[in-house]
């Protein structure tokens, strides 16, 4: 019984493997900024992004995507995610550590 279990235990956790790659995936290309897993060199100008929350890190992508928030380079960038993009990039860097 503990063999059933602990499987349906693994296997329920692998769609959140998967949605966690996918999200340090899409979040990679944002390591040239605001360095790796998020965190930014300090004094670089850069924000760092690691641990802020996940739904104002949401809202600020979708700000630059749809042209609310005006940036140099942002406004480029975020036009090419999807919103469910942008969401799993935003819960990759706020699940990271400070």
């Amino acid at each position: 019984m503990r063999v059933v279990l602990l499987a349906a235990a693994a296997l329920a956790a692998v769609p959140a493997l998967a949605q966690d790659a996918q999200g340090r995936n899409l979040a990679a290309g944002c390591a040239i900024c605001h360095g790796t897993d998020g965190h930014a060199v300090k004094d670089s100008g850069f924000a760092s992004l690691a641990g802020l929350d996940r739904s104002y890190l949401v809202e600020q992508m979708r700000a630059f995507r749809d042209g609310k928030r005006p940036s140099t380079v942002m406004q480029q960038l975020a036009k090419g995610y999807s919103d469910a993009q942008i969401e799993r990039i935003a819960g990759w860097f706020a699940a990271q550590k400070r």
